[in-house]
């Protein structure tokens, strides 16, 4: 089985500094402790996954954050970089390129932390995809438009994508313009719905009942 770097790029679930919008009905600590439950709900997607190595590419202080007892023991285990760049397409290429130092000639598959529905078993289908003869990158389309998988044979091709437009209804067919002029061949992955409101956060923590997302945002009232 080839090994693959799943990338999770990631923010210190700090108050007032994530997820805002779900305030409200959220307060900001309560907004904090939904991004901390997804965020570990799908660092443990990707520990799950066979053949699998995560990295965290993380912006902030988690130490700072909520749940940071709970956030240190994976963080003890999995390799941590510092995000870097000015803005979120420069930080994305850098995330990859500093990933491909980390880990020469490995395949990545970078997501979010926005997806805490993501499973080892649909991860393991985007690296058998990314892996396919012809196939150059992978890319998973988000319900508003945006992206919440990119897989890449070469990591360093994420620079190709660096300007892309983001948090736009059309970041997700831009990324895709942006792989094709590059001289990438792409293949698609399943669709998922980014948790940025709170509507989308109740729909999607009901198809993942038990798990810590879901218990957080039961919570929100």
């Amino acid at each position: 089985m080839t090994p693959v770097i799943v990338l999770v790029l990631a923010k210190a679930p700090q108050p007032g500094r994530v997820k805002t919008r779900l305030c409200p009905p959220a307060t900001p600590r309560q907004a904090a402790r939904v991004a901390a439950a997804a965020l570990l709900d799908t660092l443990d997607a990707a520990a799950a996954m066979p053949g699998a190595r995560p990295v965290v590419a993380l912006a902030g202080d988690v130490d700072a954050g909520e749940s940071a007892s709970e956030l240190g023991r994976p963080f003890h285990h999995i390799p941590v970089i510092g995000q870097r760049g000015s803005s979120l397409g420069d930080r994305i290429a850098a995330a990859h390129a500093d990933t491909a130092q980390l880990y020469p000639g490995y395949p990545v598959l970078q997501i979010g932390m926005d997806t805490p529905q993501v499973s080892a078993h649909l991860l393991q289908g985007c690296r058998d995809r990314l892996l396919e003869p012809g196939t150059d990158a992978v890319l998973g389309l988000a319900e508003d438009g945006g992206w919440w998988l990119l897989g890449l044979r070469d990591p360093r091709h994420a620079a190709a994508i660096a300007a892309v437009p983001t948090s736009r209804p059309d970041t997700g067919a831009r990324t895709r313009l942006a792989l094709a002029e590059h001289g990438l061949r792409i293949a698609a992955a399943p669709g998922l719905a980014d948790v940025d409101t709170m509507p989308v956060a109740r729909a999607v923590a009901s198809t993942v009942p038990g798990s810590r997302f879901a218990a957080a945002v039961e919570l929100i009232r």
